[in-house]
């Protein structure tokens, strides 16, 4: 059990693969991941398990764990005591004692669960992580918006404008975390956070980290009295253009106004010829399912997140 020597050894930690392995050789040379975040557990030469942590940007700490594989060769037993084992060796390595260790993240074919080997293997590792005090926190929706699928035009029920600054746009994050559906805004604030602390939170460590013009972000308002409905923002992080967050007013919901903004997000990224908008929603959020779908974007994948709820949390 080690963590790579250096970039020069990519092609050690590539024997076994994910979808996100064309990823790694940019995120090692941009600072998102740093060799001693990627380990490896070998048997001689062979390959039996990988790992790896990733941050948003050079100088941060690890903020995901999201390269967890084994060798599929491995019977049952062996994938149980190699995962753990480098988990375990590794954690201690990268996470600082008495720290909580970054959430879990894998991305999933949609019919995992029908695919007997697939989910033999998915659940071998989910298997791993609970055994280290690990829980699920929740299973998501990716979803994909493709050039030439058509976007809908205004209705005039709305009007939008830009965010003028980051308080600006707290004022509004902060109540439509009132009555959330989504899991990790209910865990925010089942951790202790206010509303405003939570939205502070995902302002700070994601939305302030965009490269992408502030510009595209929207604020959506009545046009009669310009009282503010809802938000959206579109934006490219490290690797796609997203509509990375969007939120209804609790007083304003339940009006279609979702179908709106959301328009408009798709709108503003369509204009300037993007090569494909993503976004997620979490599988239980129905209502904002059903307004991608409406709009036009596919469901292509799913995403599981794991969590640790104490630090330093092991239950082996």
């Amino acid at each position: 059990m080690r963590p790579l020597a250096g970039p020069e050894e990519l092609d050690l930690f590539l024997r076994l693969t994910y979808s996100l392995d064309h990823e790694l050789a940019d995120d090692l040379a941009t600072g998102r991941r740093l060799p001693a975040w990627m380990w490896v557990a070998l048997d001689g030469d062979r390959l039996l398990g990988r790992l790896a942590w990733w941050t948003h940007a050079a100088g941060a700490e690890p903020q995901a764990l999201d390269f967890f594989d084994l060798a599929p060769d491995l019977d049952a037993d062996e994938r149980a005591e190699v995962g753990l084992r480098l988990l375990e060796t590794a954690t201690a390595a990268v996470v600082p004692a008495g720290a909580r260790r970054p959430e879990f993240g894998r991305f999933l074919p949609a019919d995992w669960r029908e695919v007997p080997e697939t989910r033999a293997l998915l659940e071998g590792l989910f298997a791993v992580l609970e055994r280290t005090g690990a829980r699920p926190l929740v299973e998501r929706l990716r979803l994909e918006w493709r050039p030439g699928t058509p976007v809908p035009e205004p209705k005039g029920r709305l009007e939008f404008r830009p965010v003028r600054d980051r308080e600006d746009l707290l004022a509004l994050m902060t109540p439509v975390l009132e009555g959330t559906l989504d899991a990790h805004g209910q865990a925010d604030l089942a951790s202790g956070l206010s509303a405003r602390e939570a939205a502070e939170l995902h302002y700070d460590e994601e939305l302030a980290h965009y490269s992408s013009p502030r510009e595209w972000w929207r604020i959506a308002r009545l046009p009669e009295s310009g009282e503010p409905v809802g938000f959206v923002i579109p934006a490219r992080n490290n690797y796609h253009h997203t509509i990375a967050y969007i939120g209804v007013l609790p007083a304003h919901r339940g009006q279609g106004y979702i179908d709106d903004i959301l328009a408009e997000g798709t709108r503003i990224l369509a204009a300037v010829d993007v090569p494909r908008i993503r976004a997620a929603t979490d599988l239980g959020n129905v209502p904002m399912a059903a307004s991608f779908a409406r709009a036009g974007y596919v469901a292509f994948e799913h995403a599981i997140n794991y969590v640790w709820d104490a630090p330093g949390a092991s239950g082996s």
